[in-house]
């Protein structure tokens, strides 16, 4: 059933328009009757009382700042009348909660079972260059090799980036930790990795990174030892296809998806249709042994004590308030506002504070306990729900998101975005304008989760859509070609 407008939880002091609004409209909320002062649009906020100046605005049941002025009933909360009420580092202290989760499914998928054990949902080829010097010629290996695709082969990809050289300290160690993750990533059935030689993260430099590893399937080339690097790298090229080409898909348990959480382009309508939709589909792949990751840490501020006493114990609950802490110290030490973080194009969509954002991103968890919490570049080794350590930037944290080890990455956006990282990169439409304005982008409207559907009913149909790419369909996103990776730069380029 359509729904015009919505009170999240019944302590909330305003509602959200779920399509635009004229003033004159009347809405009723139990034995509350407000009427539209303003014309309001979709997911933007609007008062459902007289809130005096210095009131906290309470939204999804908890508070996400304060009124700046008086706000009359039925008139527009936002960016001109509310501020955050975020300050700096903060104390926590563990209140563990529970809830509910549902039945296991017991669903499975066709996938390739590597040998170490891990099962990768595509058979792709790789090829992945050690600096950005040699960018130019992973990408010319690329082109000249879409003619060898063959057999089981789903894809030949260069994932060129600008590091691996002229870096210093965490920065390196991000470069060489990244690249060693995608290297050994399951989605790769073959990997070629080109090096120019006098960089700082040489190949044998990177080696120890990357650890034990198959020959047959990983190999490694560098530029300044061969006359012509090109067709040394199209020989090694000739060799992985034959090798990966031969690859099959054989059945799967759930428990052996590993999927990214990620949202971007938010707007007023993510934190009610997209991203609960995706908290109920993590719910389901977590109770069929499946493991999620949630990323983000500057988009968790605001609403960093629900993940932290979902903590599984004391030990994780320490995790993820370091995991928040020392974000924060991030932004202190480049001399930076720690809540100063919606966009421009958030703004616009109807979030108004950090707040107002952190607490609609986190829908995406669900409400399983958090089993772990990972480093930056850190591959994933619990089941269940984990958090790992990125900023909210796309790229960079969908990456991060790839190379923790999952096989694909659940995008909810409101605005829109066409970008993809290394593995199959799933985007959902927050509403209905979006998904039919962009379907070359959008692989699931749920914005129908308020029109003529249900967000439970919604996590199962993204449950099903989940399945079927990891047996091999398609995503919007890989249908235009789109893949890129980005790995996260903090400090001095030399």
């Amino acid at each position: 059933m359509l729904q015009t407008v919505v009170r999240i939880h019944p302590k909330d002091n305003v509602a959200v328009a779920l399509k635009p609004l004229k003033a004159g409209e009347q809405f009723t909320f139990g034995d509350l009757t407000v009427t539209i002062k303003e014309d309001i649009e979709q997911g933007h906020k609007f008062a459902l009382c007289d809130l005096p100046e210095n009131t906290n605005i309470i939204k999804y049941g908890t508070v996400i700042g304060h009124t700046t002025k008086p706000v009359s009933e039925g008139m527009h909360v936002h960016v001109e009348n509310i501020k955050t009420n975020l300050g700096e580092l903060l104390d926590y202290t563990y209140e563990p909660v529970t809830f509910d989760q549902p039945a296991a499914e017991g669903r499975t998928f066709n996938g390739f079972v590597r040998k170490n054990g891990d099962v990768g949902i595509r058979n792709e080829i790789w090829i992945i260059p050690t600096v950005g010097c040699v960018n130019n010629i992973v990408q010319k290996v690329e082109r000249e090799s879409q003619s060898l695709i063959k057999g089981s082969i789903s894809g030949i990809h260069a994932f060129t980036h600008a590091y691996g050289c002229s870096q210093m300290g965490d920065d390196q160690e991000n470069t060489r930790t990244i690249l060693s993750d995608l290297i050994k990533h399951p989605n790769a059935g073959g990997v070629l990795v080109l090096g120019l030689g006098c960089e700082n993260s040489n190949i044998d430099v990177l080696k120890p990174y990357i650890g034990e590893y198959d020959p047959e399937r990983i190999r490694f080339v560098v530029a300044q030892q061969h006359e012509n690097e090109f067709e040394a790298c199209m020989e090694q090229m000739r060799e992985l296809v034959e090798i990966v080409s031969k690859d099959e898909r054989t059945e799967c348990p759930a428990s052996m998806l590993k999927v990214g959480l990620k949202c971007g382009g938010s707007d007023g309508m993510s934190g009610i249709t997209a991203n609960p939709v995706v908290g109920r589909f993590s719910d389901l792949l977590v109770a069929d042994g499946g493991t999620t990751i949630l990323c983000e840490v500057p988009e968790m501020f605001g609403a960093e004590t629900q993940l932290m006493n979902r903590a599984k114990d004391e030990i994780v609950f320490h995790k993820t308030v370091d995991l928040i802490n020392n974000f924060k110290q991030y932004f202190q030490r480049n001399n930076q506002t720690i809540y100063e973080n919606p966009s421009p194009g958030n703004k616009a969509g109807g979030i108004s504070t950090l707040e107002d954002k952190s607490n609609g991103c986190v829908q995406k968890s669900g409400s399983a306990a958090v089993s772990d919490v990972l480093e930056y570049g850190q591959r994933v080794k619990e089941h269940g729900l984990n958090l790992l350590s990125t900023p909210g930037n796309d790229l960079v944290a969908a990456t991060g998101e790839a190379a923790a080890g999952c096989q694909m990455v659940l995008f909810t956006t409101g605005r829109g975005t066409p970008f993809a990282t290394a593995v199959p990169t799933v985007k959902i439409a927050t509403n209905s304008r979006l998904a039919n304005m962009k379907k070359n982008w959008i692989d699931l409207n749920a914005g129908r989760a308020v029109e003529d559907s249900s967000i439970d009913e919604m996590g199962e149909e993204l449950y099903d859509l989940v399945i079927e790419i990891a047996n091999g369909k398609k995503c919007r996103a890989e249908e235009n070609g789109f893949h890129d990776i980005a790995i996260f730069k903090q400090g001095v380029t030399l």
